[in-house]
């Protein structure tokens, strides 16, 4: 997860709005900073957080690239069926972050940062959404030796691998590991 210091960094320690987080899911400590840097037309963004005020610990950051209608968000990975609970108990929901656009949600910090630059210096950026993923060194080999065989990267050979399970996926409703 992205720590304050990062997303401070990532803001130039440029806070335009700052409250109480109003939801449950968090604790009671929870408070919510905003980066905004005015627009919602050309080069519009804003980029927000909310984390403890007393650990400082990040439960949720977003951002909204408004010139291209696309949000991005990572929540805590320990407080995901909180936040889904909340959402639903409240009957909100949880994917839109505003009309007609849904938040897609990312799992590495990376992969956030990096559109988070981009969407800050007005340029463009890859909307693929980066996946984790470990193997154990036998399988690493093991891949490594396919992807040669076949000509082409590591990553390129993931990315067919868990495109094919996802379409295997739509296709008969049961994830398939290959």
């Amino acid at each position: 997860m992205l720590t304050m210091k990062e997303w401070m960094e990532l803001v130039d320690y440029k806070v335009t709005e700052g409250d109480s987080y109003g939801w449950a899911c968090f604790g009671p400590n929870s408070y919510q900073l905003s980066s905004w840097n005015g627009r919602h037309d050309d080069g519009g963004y804003s980029f927000n957080i909310v984390f403890s005020t007393k650990s400082q610990k990040v439960y949720e950051v977003s951002m909204c690239d408004y010139t291209l209608d696309r949000a991005y968000r990572m929540i805590h990975p320990d407080y995901v069926k909180k936040h889904e609970k909340e959402a639903t108990s409240r009957s909100v929901n949880l994917n839109e972050a505003w009309d007609d656009v849904d938040y897609v949600d990312l799992e590495v910090v990376d992969d956030f940062i990096q559109k988070a630059l981009a969407i800050k210096a007005g340029e463009e950026y890859d909307t693929r959404v980066s996946v984790p993923v470990e193997f154990t060194d036998a399988e690493f080999a093991t891949y490594a030796r396919m992807a040669h065989e076949q000509d082409i990267t590591l990553n390129q050979l993931i990315e067919h691998a868990l495109r094919r399970a996802l379409d295997l996926h739509k296709e008969t409703g049961v994830l398939v590991a290959e």
